[in-house]
């Protein structure tokens, strides 16, 4: 497969997101504006801040934002307005800095043009966030060096790039050890027909380039990454029946995932561990995914790679440590099914009721 999507694949997004869509409400399905995660208060803050024509061409799944932000280096793909870009920047605060990478003219004018304005709202000497032209796919041709990246976030992106797997292959090379791609993405239940893999609207409503879920955790593996840990799951609905007929008996499903790049060789061995409450936002406890839990003060028994991820990563000054029990038993984390959690929970969601669509097209 190419690095790049097809020509045709490629221009049909630019044109989608550039030219087609004007505010959130022209979307046809709700899969690009699902909820990734609930706000915590810093982050609602931030978003306050940001300027209202950002807001308004913004066409993501709700937001994304992992803990632990202070000082980082962020990079976002597909940034379009540069929305989550200009609150990140808040965020990371001076110290830090944040890109955004986007292949579309329209969204880099409307994030460019307004650089300046969030420099000067958040008090600070220089600009601290930067957007730049290329494919999430190449994002050396981008500027993108070797293992720059503290953090890699993604909003609904992915699945409209033909070949994930290089995706994949870009973050892990820019990312330093001890850097996490956290994103969220649209996946479905089965391999899709191919009649819905080239369906124009659906490629981009993010329908078309979703991965079967397991598709994930395979090329995860291969390209270096831990095992995909799973922190949130929300079921996505086609209403339209024209697109319904097409889709069939497909289901989908938002999942936030975060994935680590560790150095190799770490210790094999489990770890007891002690929150100190100390992320901000997050002074009681810290859910670090589906598996672990961190409350304030509470010693926890974690696995060893859970363990090398804490030791590697920007958490380590967030937690005490030391070797677990020897009668201590730990679970690595293993593959997760969204649709078998979605299952168990009884959710099925018309997202029609949850205001996650802006306007009067949510489907």
């Amino acid at each position: 497969m190419s690095c790049c999507p097809a020509p045709n694949l490629t221009d049909d997004v630019k044109e989608y997101y550039g030219k087609t869509l004007q505010t959130t409400g022209d979307l046809q399905t709700s899969m690009c504006t699902t909820p990734a995660q609930k706000m915590a208060k810093h982050v609602r803050e931030a978003l306050k801040l940001v300027h209202d024509e950002v807001t308004s061409k913004y066409y993501g799944c709700g937001i994304v934002v992992p803990e632990c932000l202070e000082g980082m280096k962020l990079l976002d793909l597909g940034s379009g307005s540069g929305r989550d870009c200009f609150a990140l920047a808040k965020l990371v605060g001076p110290d830090g800095f944040v890109t955004g990478v986007d292949m579309t003219d329209e969204q880099l004018a409307v994030a460019n043009k307004h650089v300046e304005y969030h420099q000067k709202v958040f008090g600070f000497s220089k600009p601290n966030v930067k957007f730049v032209k290329g494919y999430i796919e190449k994002l050396g041709d981008a500027g993108i060096a070797d293992e720059s990246v503290d953090i890699i976030i993604s909003n609904c992106v992915i699945n409209l790039v033909k070949d994930k797997e290089a995706v994949l292959k870009e973050a892990y090379r820019v990312l330093k050890y001890g850097g996490e791609l956290y994103f969220s993405d649209v996946y479905s239940d089965c391999i899709l027909s191919e009649e819905v893999r080239s369906h124009k609207v659906l490629w981009g409503e993010c329908v078309s380039g979703a991965l079967q879920w397991k598709q994930l955790y395979d090329i995860a593996k291969s390209v270096g990454f831990e095992t995909p840990r799973t922190l949130t799951v929300h079921p996505v609905e086609v209403h339209k029946p024209e697109l319904k007929k097409v889709t069939g008996d497909a289901k989908f499903a938002s999942v936030l995932y975060r994935l680590f790049k560790l150095k190799p060789g770490f210790e094999n061995e489990a770890s007891q561990v002690i929150y100190n409450g100390s992320v901000t936002g997050f002074p009681d406890k810290l859910e670090f995914d589906r598996d672990y839990t961190f409350e304030n003060g509470k010693a926890v028994t974690v696995d060893s790679v859970t363990s090398a991820i804490l030791k590697q990563s920007r958490f380590a000054d967030d937690f005490m440590m030391k070797k677990a029990p020897c009668c201590a038993k730990t679970t690595l984390v293993g593959e997760v099914d969204p649709f078998q959690i979605l299952e168990e929970s009884g959710e099925k969601v018309d997202m029609r009721s949850q205001a996650c669509c802006t306007g009067t097209k949510c489907c």
